[in-house]
C-alpha cells in the first residue's frame, strides 16, 4: 500500500512545478463556469497502475471534480479501453491534466515492464527484484508500480541493508575486513550482502559470512558455478545488464539456480504507458 502522505506531498511538489504563478492559457481562454467531460484512455496494451494517485491530483487540485476508476491496478488495460471517466470544472481538470498523465503513465509503464519480467520466469524459482535506479523523488511510486507488476522489491533505501559493493572492498581494504566491520558494528537484524565479480571473491564473501552475495555480471556458466558453490550457505543474486531476451536474457539467468535477478531496467529506463485524456 502507498503511503498516502508522501504520495500527496510528491502531488503537491508536481503541481507547484507545473502551474509555476498560474495557468496563463486556462485562466485566460476558459470560463470560470465551464464544465467538461472526459475519458483517461489507453492507447496500447499494458497494466494499470497508479490510477489512486491520478485520481488524488485532481482531489487536491479541486474536490468537486469527479473521477471514476473504470480499470483499477494491476489489471491489463487493451488499447481503446477507458481506464478512468472525469468530469467538473474545465479549469480544474485542465491544471491536472499534465501531472495526473505523467504518474500514470509512467506506474503504468513501469508495471507493464515488471508484468513482462515476472511473466518471463515463471516456473523457476528465481524472483526479479528492483534496484535504488529509481526517479528521484519518484522512489515510492517506481516501487509500487514494480510490486503491481509482479516483481519484487529490492532495498527501499541505504539504512534497509548493509551492501557492501566494489567502492566498499577497495576503501574498506578487502571483503573481509568489510564483512567484520559490518558485524562488529550493526545489529544482528540487518542482512549482509556483498557484491562479487569472481568465484574467488565469492568464496571469500561466503567466508565472512555474507547473508547474500551478488554476482555482478558473471557469465551463465560461472553464476551456475556459484549456485553449486554457494549451496545452503548464502542467498545468491544475480545482477547486471539483464534483459528480457538475448544471451542474458532473465529467462536464462533464473535457469542457472541463482535467488533473486536485480533489474534496474525496471526503473531507470522504462517507457511510459500511452495513455491520453480526451474530452467528450
Amino acid at each position: 500500500m502507498l503511503e498516502m502522505l508522501t504520495v500527496d506531498r510528491i502531488i503537491k511538489n508536481a503541481l507547484e512545478e507545473d502551474l509555476g504563478w498560474g495557468d496563463v492559457t486556462t485562466d485566460s481562454t476558459i470560463p470560470k463556469e465551464s464544465a467538461i467531460k472526459g475519458n483517461f484512455i489507453a492507447k496500447e496494451q499494458g497494466i494499470v497502475c497508479g490510477i489512486g494517485v491520478c485520481k488524488r491530483v485532481f482531489e487536491i487540485l479541486d474536490n468537486s471534480v469527479v473521477f471514476e476508476i473504470q480499470i483499477s491496478d494491476g489489471v491489463m488495460a487493451q488499447k481503446g479501453d477507458i481506464i478512468a471517466k472525469i468530469s467538473g470544472p474545465s479549469r480544474s481538470i485542465l491544471k491536472g491534466e499534465r501531472v495526473s498523465l505523467n504518474l500514470l503513465q509512467r506506474m503504468s509503464g513501469i508495471a507493464t515492464a515488471a508484468y513482462k519480467y515476472a511473466e518471463a520466469v515463471q516456473g523457476t524459482s528465481a524472483r526479479v527484484v528492483d534496484t535504488r535506479k529509481t526517479m528521484p523523488g519518484l522512489r515510492i511510486l517506481d516501487k509500487y508500480s514494480v510490486l503491481t507488476g509482479g516483481c519484487h522489491n529490492h532495498r527501499f533505501n541505504l539504512s534497509d541493508l548493509v551492501l557492501i559493493k566494489d567502492n566498499h572492498i577497495k576503501a574498506a581494504g578487502g571483503i573481509t575486513p568489510a564483512v567484520k566491520g559490518a558485524k562488529e558494528k550493526l545489529s544482528h537484524a540487518l542482512k549482509i550482502e556483498v557484491e562479487v565479480e569472481s568465484l574467488e571473491q565469492l568464496k571469500e564473501a561466503l567466508e565472512a559470512g555474507a547473508d547474500i552475495v551478488m554476482l555482478d555480471n558473471m557469465s551463465l556458466e560461472m553464476m551456475r558455478e556459484a549456485v553449486q558453490l554457494a549451496k545452503g550457505k548464502a542467498i545468491l543474486e544475480a545482477s547486471g545488464n539483464v534483459a528480457l531476451e538475448g544471451l542474458r536474457s532473465v529467462k536464462a539467468i533464473a535457469e542457472t539456480g541463482v535467488d533473486i535477478i536485480s533489474v534496474g531496467a525496471l526503473t531507470h529506463s522504462v517507457s511510459a504507458m500511452d495513455i491520453s485524456l480526451r474530452f467528450e
